[in-house]
């Protein structure tokens, strides 16, 4: 991956930051604060909904649709449908 900064006084030169090393030392850290872990559990994290499996005919041209939209932001085309149906129900519940 290249990464371009590009700054005023550099007057359009490029400057490659992936080449910049960093340098660790042995110097003290200062003053160090532990912290509680406040992140949920994986389970928690990882949200499932109770689906059920349908079989249905749509159009050609919304399938279509689906799976371009879904290519552009890399993701699954069922999952936008059932997504979009989902929004759908809970708007005219």
């Amino acid at each position: 991956m290249r990464i371009l900064v590009l700054t005023g006084a550099m007057h359009g030169e490029e400057k490659q930051s992936m080449k910049k090393k960093i340098k660790y030392t042995d110097e003290p850290l200062g003053r160090v604060r532990v912290i509680r872990d406040f992140l949920p559990p994986p389970e928690e994290l990882a949200f499932k909904q109770e689906n059920v499996k349908v079989t249905m005919s749509l159009s050609k041209s919304s399938v279509e649709f689906f799976k371009r939209e879904a290519k552009k932001h890399h993701t699954h085309y069922q999952k936008m449908i059932r997504r979009l149906l989902d929004l759908y129900a809970t708007q005219h519940d």
